[in-house]
């Protein structure tokens, strides 16, 4: 499956958060863009260091008027262990069914260590305020997660 095109609108979303609540893409149209951000696992060593980084940079993600959501098949308490364990200060929300990592083509075929299976596909959608990505991030280091996404902000909003 392709990913979601730059100029569509973002496919639409409600998943629980951390704490239980529901989050909606749609509650952030017109007043913020979202960094919506798919990894495959709260606690590993890649995802702890692409949150921790995204965590880190908070203010300069505000200063681009920009929220982050991290989404993941993870059930709602590992989500919840992932923010304490971290301290962690941006929204987790879980997709345990992947139903929207395949709705953005973030699920599919992935290798690791000679095994073939189906996960998320570590990618970022960069959704504006009007509803429509903005850009995709699918090539990047976990560690340097942050500083790409930023390092487009700062040079197209």
């Amino acid at each position: 499956m392709a990913f979601t095109k730059v100029g569509n609108l973002a496919p639409a979303f409600t998943l629980h958060n951390q704490n239980g609540e529901k989050v909606s893409l749609k509650d952030f149209k017109n007043i913020k863009n979202v960094l919506v951000y798919f990894y495959p696992k709260a606690s590993t060593p890649g995802c702890t260091v692409q949150a921790c980084g995204i965590r880190d940079n908070k203010k300069q993600f505000e200063k681009y008027d920009t929220v982050v959501l991290g989404v993941s098949p993870d059930p709602v308490s590992r989500l919840e262990r992932f923010i304490e364990k971290q301290g962690l200060n941006f929204t987790l929300l879980s997709d345990e069914d992947h139903a929207i990592a395949d709705k953005y083509g973030a699920w599919g075929p992935k290798k690791f260590m000679g095994r073939e299976f189906d996960g998320i596909l570590r990618t970022s959608f960069l959704v504006g305020k009007d509803g429509r990505v903005k850009h995709v991030f699918d090539k990047f280091k976990t560690k340097t997660h942050d500083q790409d996404v930023l390092a487009w902000l700062s040079e197209h909003l």
